[in-house]
This record gives C-alpha cells, sequence and structure tokens, in this order.
C-alpha cells in the first residue's frame, strides 16, 4: 500500500485519513494539520521523509503565479526544502492542469458562460483556472490585494494583475505567510456581519472562486445563490454554504468518504502513481492520469432559485 500524506499549516481539527483504490493501486491518503506551527510541520516532515511515498505541503504555497512567471515564497520554500528523499509538492502543478479542465467542463454545462461575473479570490493561487475563466469570456473580479493583504483595491484584469504582481511580489514572498493566509485557528474565525469591506463582491458576483479559506475568510451572512468553485471542503462546509444562501457548490477534486482534499494531495498522489521526483513530472504526465481516472468537478446544488442554469448531471441535496 502506497502512504501519501499532507502536512498541513491548517487546522488540525480538519485532519482525515481514507484508503482508496485508484489505477490498480492501494493507497492510504492523510492529512496532518499543525495549527500554524511551522517548526512543528518542519519536525513531522523530518518524520517522514523517506518513509512514505509522497508528502503534499498544505496550508501554504510554495510558488505563486502570474502569467508566465514563477514566485517563490520564502516559508514554502523552507518546508519544501526539508525534505530531502521523498517527492514532495505543493499542488501548483495540478492546479494548472485540473483546474483548467474543471473550467471547461463547467462552460460545457452551461455553468459558466460569457459574461458570468466572478469574484476569484485570489488567481495568483490558480493562474490555470483564472486563465480558463479569462478565456471563457467571464467578467473577472480578482481579490489577490483584497483577500490576502487587505488593500481594498479589486483587479479586473490578468494583465493588470501580472504587472502589480512584477511591483509586490519581491517583498511579499518574503513576509510570514500567516499574514497572508489564515493558518492555523484563524481558519475557524470569521469576519463579523457588519464588519466586512468586501461584502459587496461577494453579492455582486454569480460565480466565487478560489481557495476555500480565503473565500471563507470574508464569507457574508447571507448569499443570494453563488456558484461556489473551490475544494477541500468538509461536510461542516458544506452545511455553513446552505445555510448562508450559496446556490450550488462545485469541488474540482474529488470527494473521498465525505471530504475533498487539497490538490498538494492529489497532486501527491500522482507522484506516488508515476514514481517520479516533482521536477520530473509533465502536464502532459498529469493529464494521462487525469484522462485515465476521468475525474469530473463535484457538483452540489441547495436551491432552485439560483440565477444559473440548472445543469441536468447536478447532484442535489435536500
Amino acid at each position: 500500500m502506497k502512504k501519501v500524506v499532507s502536512v498541513s499549516l491548517g487546522s488540525s481539527k480538519r485532519n482525515h485519513m481514507v484508503r482508496v483504490e485508484l489505477l490498480g493501486e492501494e493507497f492510504e491518503i492523510s492529512r496532518l494539520g499543525t495549527d500554524g506551527d511551522i517548526h512543528k510541520a518542519i519536525s513531522i516532515l523530518k518524520e517522514l521523509d523517506g518513509r512514505v511515498d509522497a508528502i503534499g505541503l498544505g496550508g501554504i504555497d510554495v510558488y505563486l503565479y502570474a502569467g508566465n512567471t514563477r514566485y517563490v515564497l520564502q516559508d514554502g520554500l523552507r518546508l519544501l526544502e526539508t525534505v530531502k528523499n521523498t517527492p514532495v509538492v505543493d499542488g501548483s502543478g495540478l492546479k494548472s492542469t485540473l483546474e483548467r479542465q474543471a473550467v471547461e467542463r463547467l462552460v460545457q454545462q452551461g455553468l459558466i458562460r460569457n459574461g458570468t461575473r466572478v469574484l476569484m479570490v485570489s488567481a495568483m493561487d490558480r493562474f490555470g483556472m483564472a486563465e480558463a475563466l479569462e478565456k471563457a469570456g467571464c467578467r473577472l473580479t480578482l481579490g489577490d490585494l483584497m483577500f490576502t493583504l487587505g488593500i481594498p483595491i479589486p483587479i479586473r484584469r490578468l494583465d493588470k494583475l501580472r504587472s502589480i504582481a512584477a511591483k509586490l511580489m519581491p517583498i511579499v514572498s518574503r513576509l510570514p505567510f500567516q499574514l497572508l493566509y489564515p493558518t492555523g485557528q484563524q481558519q475557524e474565525k470569521h469576519h463579523r456581519p457588519g464588519s466586512n469591506r468586501f461584502v459587496r463582491y461577494y453579492l455582486e458576483a454569480e460565480v466565487v472562486a478560489g481557495d476555500y479559506h480565503l473565500i471563507r475568510k470574508y464569507l457574508p451572512e447571507r448569499l443570494n445563490g453563488q456558484l461556489i468553485l473551490t475544494n477541500t471542503t468538509t461536510r461542516d462546509d458544506v452545511e455553513e454554504l446552505m445555510e448562508r444562501g450559496a446556490g450550488m457548490l462545485v469541488t474540482t477534486t474529488p470527494e473521498f468518504q465525505g471530504r475533498t482534499f487539497g490538490t498538494n494531495v492529489m497532486e501527491a498522489l500522482f507522484l506516488a502513481l508515476l514514481n517520479k521526483p516533482w521536477a520530473a513530472a509533465t502536464a502532459e504526465d498529469y493529464n494521462s492520469l487525469l484522462k485515465q481516472l476521468n475525474w469530473q468537478p463535484k457538483i452540489l446544488k441547495f436551491r432552485k432559485d439560483t440565477f444559473l442554469p440548472e445543469p441536468e448531471t447536478a447532484d442535489k441535496l435536500g
């Protein structure tokens, strides 16, 4: 049995372990949250190195992208370089392949169309998804400055994001990661109603896309039927979205026993199947595995009065 482990800076309350069979291989897949403690994460990584088949780095990015430019986050690199023997990833390679395909499938189903208003909480975290949404003709609001730095300036075009990133990322990449992204107990917090500066961007959007913890960071008390395009959702997350009035939830990674894991876990799983180090894995390798696995976006429709067209194949709750 192959073992794949995600070591996450996120909350340990979201830990999960499953056993699955994929392409004839048995896998034990687990997530270990360190509650934002980077030193604990380093200790666990050292312990796992050479003892498991692949490792994913969760709750943190090593690489962010703006166009063809790759930016390295120093805290993420510190974790990556801790591991000397076991293949280790942050999920960015799979975001560029799986999530592009997920958007293309939603376009085919009519759930995303030319002119759809999309709030993407961080495009640099999922630039493949952002490019696919732009290609589909969506009207983008990119929240990179708002959701990571707290700067109340929406970005409307990917080319503008590229120019802003070129100016800011040499500084931002050296900041402690917890200043940019919710880690540990921050993932359990929610801004009080009335203190949320960014509510209107959610309510103006038809689709809210991107990392779930960033989506939840400023999630309004009441939505009006938005499609939420994300992953790493738990049963509690699904319940919360239903209660707050989301119209539909689409997750890009597959659900295993009631939980969708992050792209870092799925990419680590791919490396274990390929038996390759991260540097040797290509987009063609990932696309070949995706074709064999035939993963489809998981669609949960919560309510009938959403303004988005109802897919014939949508799964329904209640």
